[in-house]
């Protein structure tokens, strides 16, 4: 049996590593390296240092659409995604007689797209999971054979998700493999009604929006950990959020006229906003220009001038 893997980022890692312990991979397929930081320097996707680390022959195509043959001359057997990161063409999806799978991060039809976890984060969600399905030419779309969930708690980020997604599609992907290979594996068909959709985020949707509710703004802040982060404006510069909790005190009535975003206290170490319907305490930020650093240290610094009681970010 002859298996191709096809996964980019970390989130793959856990289940290639599974894969080829158990089953052997003939083939990684990842993205191509990317150009990163102020040097710009190359730097390899995660699968590709794992399969390089286990001796794995790696193929990095620009185009899968048009660059495919590689994998289709292998003739393999099974082909296993997860998070590869483009869209698979027709002859490359029914090359293998076992099919192709994927390791989806939702309990579809919910969630279809690029950004599951984080989307699942950003609208408030208190369940998500892993779907291991038959792909299909559609987005998401194909036969579901297995699902599995778990709850998303209080203070889940995307970093914190990806990885308990990440170890929960290893475990039932290993579990699953054995009913893909005999060919006795559940296919039960989506239903059409329940889907919803995942799109990849924006740039633009890491700028906080106050004028929503504490908790969605907390949510909006946490889809975008541990990377880059969400930011406000404030005297014309963008200031960074990396850390922010969410005040159980209701909203004083003589803050009830303030705009959304007013400086209402300064600590020792955290600064309060006024939201829509309460107060966030911010505990690390990054200034324009500036390292990222704890409150404390910022408000020691030129902080505690650029955001006097009651300054205004937006």
């Amino acid at each position: 049996m002859k298996i191709v893997f096809m996964g980019t980022p970390d989130f793959a890692v856990p289940i290639l590593e599974a894969i080829n312990e158990h089953y052997g991979v003939d083939l990684v397929v990842t993205q191509p390296d990317k150009r990163v930081g102020r040097n710009q320097s190359l730097q390899k996707p995660p699968v590709k240092e794992i399969a390089e680390k286990h001796s794995i022959p790696v193929f990095q195509p620009r185009n899968i659409k048009t660059n495919y043959d590689t994998i289709v001359n292998l003739r393999p057997t099974l082909i296993i995604t997860a998070a590869y990161g483009q869209i698979i063409p027709r002859e490359v999806l029914f090359a293998p007689p076992l099919g192709a799978i994927n390791v989806h991060g939702s309990l579809l039809p919910k969630l279809r797209g690029g950004a599951p976890i984080q989307r699942a984060i950003m609208r408030n969600h208190h369940k998500t999971g892993v779907t291991i399905m038959y792909m299909a030419m559609a987005m998401d779309s194909g036969d579901i054979i297995a699902q599995r969930s778990i709850s998303i708690k209080d203070k889940d980020t995307t970093g914190d998700l990806f990885n308990k997604l990440s170890i929960l599609g290893r475990d039932l992907l290993l579990d699953t493999l054995p009913s893909i290979i005999d060919g006795t594996a559940n296919r039960i068909k989506q239903d059409e009604d329940k889907v919803t959709f995942a799109y990849n985020l924006k740039k633009y949707e890491e700028r906080l929006d106050l004028s929503r509710s504490k908790t969605l703004i907390d949510c909006q802040l946490r889809a975008f950990l541990p990377e880059p982060g969400c930011y406000v404006m404030v005297d014309n510069k963008r200031l960074k959020i990396y850390q922010m909790r969410i005040t159980e005190a209701p909203l004083d009535p003589s803050h009830q006229d303030l705009d959304n975003g007013t400086v209402v206290a300064i600590e020792k170490r955290y600064f309060r906003i006024k939201v829509k319907d309460g107060y966030l305490d911010v505990y690390e930020v990054q200034l324009e220009g500036k390292k990222k650093m704890p409150t404390i240290q910022f408000l020691n610094g030129a902080g505690r001038k650029l955001i006097a009681l009651r300054k205004v970010f937006h």
